[in-house]
């Protein structure tokens, strides 16, 4: 089923939106998923739930692309997951407030990323947005392991330098 006909089965409250995005998206979230949270039940929760939001952001939501759509729900589910297991492990700790003192931050990695060719802004999103293991990124660019860990190592620095020009002190 193509995504289009998907978004309408949810915005005709079609129960059976559920299935076909599972079937068709269910590998893919609950990969996301895993590579954030290593553990399959908290993984598979984090799925349910993206179903779920997707269910009641659409209508009024109609996403683009479906598949962007439905990773950011379950990459911004199992982080906030994953936040609430440190926390707890920590009893209480900051993170969830420093991580919400950082949106200065992002916006210029977001930036930073724009101004990338576009092969290298996709290996870094991979390693450090999907969690993606080195191995994986360098199966799927058709590189060898060493080459994705250089390149992103040499796009660390060069993230780094750009930070500490606009001021970040690292």
């Amino acid at each position: 089923m193509d995504d289009t006909t998907i978004v309408q089965l949810y915005w005709d409250r079609d129960e059976r939106a559920i299935p076909a995005t599972s079937g068709k998206y269910g590998n893919y979230c609950n990969s996301i998923a895993w590579n954030i949270l290593g553990n399959r039940e908290d993984a598979e929760e984090c799925v349910n739930d993206t179903y779920l939001c997707a269910w009641t952001s659409m209508p009024p939501h109609r996403p683009r692309v479906l598949s962007a759509f439905l990773g950011k729900l379950t990459r911004n589910l199992s982080l906030n997951r994953y936040k609430h297991h440190i926390a707890e492990k920590r009893g209480g700790g900051e993170a969830p407030a420093v991580l919400d003192e950082i949106a200065e931050l992002v916006r210029a990695i977001d930036t930073f990323l724009e101004r990338l060719p576009a092969d290298k802004r996709r290996i870094f999103v991979c390693r450090y947005w999907y969690f993606d293991p080195v191995s994986k990124i360098a199966s799927r660019f058709g590189m060898t392991e060493n080459h994705v860990s250089v390149t992103l190592n040499r796009l660390r620095l060069k993230l780094h330098n750009y930070l500490q020009e606009r001021g970040f002190d690292l």
